[in-house]
């Protein structure tokens, strides 16, 4: 697999257009921390670590709807494998006027654009939410 955050995404996406209520992705440091924005951002109701069905780490993501519509409408990928963006505390934009959210790997963890805007500090666009 070349691009694991983008593969989570995916499974996330596809999840909520089928209305399943959990979806299950391969265990990462980074993908738990991408994981952790989305539940503080609202998009997400958490996830848990469990173990999959070949016996490697898997996390159990629970799915948000609000009145059986998806909470997430647009996922998009910005930073990939063949292209990564990186972008400075300046640059990061704002997503759908503020109503959207930015999700940035910086030197001080991953965080939103908000958080990344409010500790000064830019990174790596890892992907967009609205």
């Amino acid at each position: 697999m070349n691009d694991p955050i983008g593969d989570m995404l995916t499974r996330i996406r596809n999840g909520q257009l089928r209305g399943k209520s959990t979806v299950s992705s391969p265990a990462s440091k980074l993908r738990g921390w991408v994981l952790d924005v989305l539940a503080d951002e609202g998009y997400i109701r958490g996830y848990e670590k469990t173990t999959g069905n070949d016996g490697h780490p898997a996390l159990e993501i629970s799915l948000k709807y609000y009145e059986g519509t998806p909470v997430i409408r647009e996922v998009k990928r910005v930073s990939k494998p063949g292209r990564r963006v990186y972008m400075a505390v300046n640059d990061i934009p704002t997503v759908r006027q503020g109503l959207g959210v930015s999700i940035v790997s910086t030197s001080k963890g991953v965080m939103s654009d908000a958080n990344a805007r409010a500790n000064n500090v830019g990174g790596e666009v890892i992907c967009t939410v609205f």
